[in-house]
């Protein structure tokens, strides 16, 4: 049975870490396995004994991985902020009443075909249009047009 060269067990030593970052989550491994083909160039031109090929793996996956690893995170694991959360939207928008709203007691509005908590200074009845003037949380503070 022939004998792997170095060059060839890094390269697959690479491939695994590779397949492994797309089964264990965290972008830590992948970036081990592009040490590994550092190494793996590296040994195809150079006969280096195995302590530097080992410390080229180490080197190279450590300036990769603390270089590259948060830019990577941000890339593919990209956050979109909830829509829920942003406090100016709807304001200027106009809904319909379909739970009358008083002073004292919040009713409910129709806005792009979902139900909200709506409140107002003054009662409203149902079936009438209002602007959105603000959002507290969850509840649209409105007044009738």
């Amino acid at each position: 049975m022939e004998q792997f060269s170095p060059a060839m067990v890094w390269f697959l030593f690479g491939l695994v870490c590779l397949f492994l970052e797309f089964i264990i989550p965290g972008v830590v491994i992948g970036f081990f396995g592009a040490g590994a083909w550092i190494t793996a160039l590296l040994t195809l031109f150079l006969p280096l004994p195995l302590e530097q090929q080992l410390l080229i793996f180490i080197a190279a996956s450590l300036v990769l991985l603390f270089g590259l690893r948060r830019n990577l995170q941000r890339w593919f694991f990209k956050t979109v902020p909830d829509a829920l959360d942003d406090q100016n939207q709807f304001i200027g928008e106009r809904a319909v009443v379909v739970e009358a709203i008083s002073a004292r007691f919040p009713g409910k509005v129709e806005l792009h075909g979902t139900r909200w908590e709506a409140e107002a200074e003054e009662e409203i009845e149902v079936g009438t249009p209002v602007v959105i003037r603000s959002k507290r949380n969850l509840t649209l503070i409105v007044e009738p047009l």
